[in-house]
């Protein structure tokens, strides 16, 4: 089944708004073996919808369209697709009901606009939205299957979940595919590719491999198709079991796992407690920790350490080794590490110390120069890196690897 999705709206063309609805709802569609296989993004103008809807409806098994369901004067969608399937607008009374009921439980007054919400094209099957006002929208013409639902991401989500894919399940027959994705940190993608040339080379013809990089971290997918998919807990269990001696201290989780929630499973496993000290991180390490939740289990807190004066009064740096050798070297970090463990009475620590960019470099230390000390025990683990990239992209590569260390020291692969 190949399918397309079509993003409507003027705020994400002006970059205004990020689309992240096409990449969620393409995660969707795979993991039940849909192809996509175009995406577009169109502004709110009737005729252009009008245009892309030509191009797609009898060329695509399914379309998925998200956006322009509003109240207000600019979400054209309903009515374009009115038009373009020859239907008039009637009134749902189901939909009515739920509108009028949310705005009594909200203590709001409902305005005209709101329970126009309520009418949709006579001809579309009407997808009930339980998170939201708008309802969603299901055509069939030429056989394909259209689906229109609203642009924001919660509605959108939860009407995907609740509505479209059962629905889908239900009328089509769906091919057997199974995913699995494995994350690693610390080899860059060309580099990770070369060291499984030869385990990649020996996959099933019906196992797909991508890889899918993000800074700092390489995500491996397996796609099983056909009969390695009925095989797949077999199958898997000596891919992975492969890649596991290939390089088991790269690969820190399966699927959806973060590196912060992996990080959090260890400590708490083994009942140690965490604090950090950064600098050109400036947070990022403490924000990755604390958005798991329970994290206060084992996260005692942070020190933003910017400026230099906080590293010697607040961690106890030694102001000589920083006018000596810059903050950005060896003696920092670990101070710096030493300093938040001592202070925070915590098991372990991470200390962050670099040049982020996009100015502040040198021959000596050019942008992306970081610093980087965990300690663990009577363990003090200290080393340079260079990142590349812009200034954000320089944050995170230093805040996952700085994760990414404190799991090898505390797994002993170091």
């Amino acid at each position: 089944m190949r399918s397309a999705i079509i993003t409507i709206g003027d705020e994400i063309l002006i970059g205004q708004v990020t689309d992240t609805n096409a990449v969620w709802i393409s995660q969707q569609l795979n993991a039940y073996g849909i192809q996509v296989g175009e995406m577009v993004t169109v502004s709110d103008d009737a005729g252009q919808i009008t245009n892309t809807l030509d191009r797609y409806m009898g060329h695509f098994d399914l379309v998925i369209m998200t956006g322009g369901l509003g109240p207000t004067s600019d979400d054209i969608t309903k009515q374009t697709l009115a038009d373009y399937f020859n239907s008039k607008m009637v009134m749902q009374p189901e939909v009515l009901e739920k509108i009028t009921a949310y705005f009594k439980e909200v203590g709001r007054s409902m305005l005209e606009v709101n329970r126009l919400q309520a009418e949709v094209p006579e001809d579309c099957m009407v997808l009930i939205n339980d998170h939201g006002t708008a309802p969603g929208m299901w055509f069939e013409k030429e056989g394909t299957i259209l689906v229109s639902m609203p642009g924001v991401p919660y509605e959108m989500k939860g009407l995907m979940e609740d509505r479209v894919i059962p629905e889908l399940v239900k009328r089509i027959e769906m091919p057997l595919v199974v995913h699995k994705t494995i994350l690693t940190q610390g080899v860059p993608e060309s580099y990770l590719a070369a060291m499984l040339r030869d385990w990649e080379k020996d996959l099933p013809d019906c196992v797909k491999l991508a890889y899918l990089p993000r800074p700092g971290i390489v995500r491996l997918r397996l796609t099983l198709v056909d009969n390695c998919a009925s095989d797949a807990d077999q199958i898997l269990e000596k891919l992975i079991g492969k890649l596991l001696k290939i390089m088991p201290e790269h690969i820190f989780g399966y699927d959806d796992m973060s590196l912060e929630e992996s990080l959090g499973v260890l400590l708490r496993e083994r009942g140690l407690s965490l604090a950090s000290a950064e600098s050109c991180t400036g947070g990022t390490i403490a924000s990755m920790i604390t958005s798991v939740p329970g994290s206060s289990d084992y996260y005692t807190g942070s020190v933003i350490a910017y400026n230099n004066r906080i590293k010697t009064e607040i961690l106890g740096v030694d102001p000589s080794i920083i006018e000596e050798k810059g903050a950005v070297c060896r003696e920092v970090v670990e101070q710096m590490a030493r300093g938040i463990r001592a202070a925070y009475g915590t098991d372990t620590s991470i200390a962050t110390s670099g040049i982020a960019g996009p100015g502040g470099g040198s021959e000596e230390k050019p942008v992306g120069t970081t610093w980087i000390c965990v300690q663990y025990g009577d363990r003090s683990f200290a080393r340079k890196y260079r990142f590349s990239g812009n200034r954000e992209r320089v944050i995170i590569q230093a805040s996952n690897t700085a994760l990414q260390l404190l799991r090898r020291v505390l797994l002993n692969t170091i």
